[in-house]
């Protein structure tokens, strides 16, 4: 059986490898403590298909020690235990430790992760984990503690470029055809820095040939594969970094790139609700008092993307993208309740005033319940000063203008009302 071109085109050696200069070039951190013959353990995130398993194997080739390796999917705490023990047997003192590389460690249960402390912390095992998600998230921290955290990034054009050329001249099987790149722009954007999709979808469009002679240009490369390059992992990191550049582009006042994520969403194939939910929080919790009529408008999109449905329903969710980014913002609301739900924390649960209290019976009439409370509506302007909060706070200030145009005037109410107390020191 005839090994997947991604697989034989895998790198044996640091010259050979492509890419994440920035950790194995000339000056790399990681080439640096390969040369140095010892590597302690670290964990290498990134995105798929950048060359983390690679990159391990090549280091363990590099020092000559025993390599193990444990998928997160299909192990267990006993496989891992098996696996230090093993590990232990091998062990030479003036060696470099065995190197114990985990795939997807971020799937690795606690009680998994925990498994490994020992071993790392006293050298049996040199621990190399890869992940594609972020390991402050999911890797426990004693065990992240004990390792150094590297970050590899997508391919380049440039990597990829260089790839797809070594293939096609150095691959056995490729060589025996005569393989031109007319264009390159398809691959670039269906692999998305991934090398393995890269040489994957190469070995496809090759294999779909039915001659030695092959002419590879974007419209092949598409009408072999006809899927979504930019469909993401709606789990997946993408998924949350993608989101949180939509948010915080409204939130900066951004409209173009707000439209430019949120196109990244739609053709992402991300859940138009999803979309509009972020839309009302946004409204609520960026723009908020400075401009009331936002909250409206989003909840307004989010009714309109359940009546008419999609595609059309991308209209009203960039109207109201553009209205949110380009709306003066005030988080004021957003912050006087989380000082709200700070008090509360601090103080507990403290009582009602008694005049604040609803009074349905007798009895408690009879224990003063309601007794001199102000009815605001029988006062001149609909406002009189008593006492709201309770007796222990009740100086307190918790919510805070930002003086935006409309808040302004919320603010000039309020000293209107309440005079010395809410002015701000």
């Amino acid at each position: 059986m005839t090994e997947p071109l991604a697989e034989r085109m895998r790198p044996k050696t640091l010259d050979d490898y492509v890419g994440q200069a920035h950790l194995v070039g000339i000056n790399g951190v990681l080439r640096k403590m390969i040369d140095s013959g010892h590597v302690s353990s670290f964990i290498l995130w990134g995105p798929p298909g950048v060359g983390k398993t690679t990159l391990a194997q090549i280091i363990a080739n590099k020092l000559e020690t025993p390599f193990y390796t444990l998928s997160a999917v299909t192990s267990g705490v006993k496989d891992v235990r098996e696996v230090i023990e093993r590990a232990k047997n091998n062990r030479f003192f003036t060696a470099q430790s065995p190197i114990l590389f985990i795939d997807e460690i971020h799937r690795f249960s606690k009680s998994q992760q925990d498994s490994l402390l020992g071993a790392v912390e006293h050298g049996i095992v040199t621990l190399i984990g890869a992940t594609t998600e972020n390991p402050s998230f999911e890797v426990i921290r004693p065990l992240l503690s004990r390792c150094q955290l590297y970050v590899l990034k997508p391919l380049n054009k440039d990597d990829l470029l260089k790839l797809l050329q070594r293939a096609i001249n150095e691959d056995l099987k490729l060589k025996e055809k005569h393989i031109v790149l007319k264009e390159t722009g398809a691959f670039f954007r269906y692999s998305g820095g991934d090398a393995r999709k890269l040489l994957n979808i190469l070995e496809l469009v090759v294999e779909s040939a039915a001659t030695v002679n092959i002419e590879i240009s974007d419209e092949i490369v598409v009408n072999c594969l006809q899927q979504n390059p930019l469909a993401y992992d709606k789990d997946g990191e993408m998924h949350y970094d993608i989101i949180s550049a939509f948010i915080k582009s409204i939130r900066g006042s951004d409209p173009d790139a707000a439209l430019y994520w949120m196109a990244r969403m739609i053709q992402g194939g991300e859940d138009p609700q999803f979309i509009a939910r972020r839309l009302i929080i946004s409204a609520a919790e960026d723009i908020g008092l400075a401009n009331p009529n936002a909250l409206l408008l989003a909840n307004a999109a989010f009714d309109a993307v359940m009546k008419i449905g999609w595609p059309e329903g991308r209209i009203p969710l960039a109207e109201a993208t553009v209205y949110l980014a380009t709306s003066p913002k005030s988080n004021s609301a957003y912050q006087g309740i989380s000082n709200a739900l700070q008090t509360v924390e601090q103080t507990g649960n403290l009582p009602v005033p008694l005049h604040l209290r609803n009074a349905p019976t007798a009895l408690m009439a009879q224990l003063n319940y309601h007794d001199g409370y102000k009815y605001s509506h029988d006062y001149p302007d609909n406002f009189v000063k008593q006492q709201y909060l309770p007796d222990e706070i009740k100086t307190q200030r918790i919510w805070h203008a930002q003086h935006s145009a409309i808040e302004e005037k919320q603010y000039q109410q309020m000293l209107k009302l309440w005079g010395d107390r809410y002015k701000e020191q």
